[in-house]
């Protein structure tokens, strides 16, 4: 019975080590990746991904991620070289920062969740873009969470600068339109990192 006391708490102290001793979390890239969607001639919905370079979040609560804008996927290799040229300017990065609260997030058990309000700001291009959501935070392993986009994040194209380059692309497929707000979704994995 002692011997069961005594390996009980050495797993707790562990476990409450490992968390204590996670000042930063680092993102798992190949398993993380931002989604968004497209709308064409007024009724063909399209889903594209990028995938993220790298990302931090700091034992202050400051997230930093990085995004692979060459990474762009659209299904269709034209299209992503046009994106590319004519909407990224051939920009290879953009950034994400917003804070979340690190104490909440560490005090989360293997298989607890919160959704926690983000503010913070998409760097596109030059352009800062205010982003407000709510995300789900979810702890997968003593060591990693789960954080993904609770709610649908809108970006205007406009906000972002890219309207001349979405013009040039409907020129280019000769088509009628292109929705000008992008809805997008966020999947990051982040590792505790001492």
């Amino acid at each position: 019975m002692m011997k069961k006391i005594l390996l009980n708490t050495a797993i707790a102290s562990l476990f409450m080590a490992t968390t204590a001793a996670a000042e930063t979390w680092t993102m798992d890239s190949g398993a993380s990746v931002v989604g968004f969607g497209s709308v064409k001639s007024n009724s063909i919905g399209e889903a594209h991904t990028l995938n993220v370079t790298s990302g931090t979040v700091a034992d202050d609560g400051t997230v930093n991620v990085q995004l692979d804008l060459a990474s762009i996927q659209t299904n269709i290799d034209v299209r992503n070289e046009r994106i590319g040229e004519f909407v990224l300017a051939d920009e290879t990065s953009a950034q994400l920062t917003a804070s979340v609260d690190t104490e909440a997030m560490n005090a989360l058990g293997v298989g607890e969740h919160m959704i926690t309000e983000v503010e913070g700001d998409l760097t596109l291009l030059g352009n800062d873009i205010p982003v407000y959501l709510d995300m789900f935070i979810m702890r997968t392993a003593e060591d990693q969470v789960l954080v993904t986009s609770n709610s649908m994040l809108f970006v205007s194209t406009e906000e972002a600068g890219i309207d001349a380059g979405i013009d040039t692309l409907m020129e280019l497929a000769s088509l009628s339109d292109i929705t000008r707000t992008l809805p997008v979704t966020l999947r990051f994995i982040f590792n505790a990192a001492s």
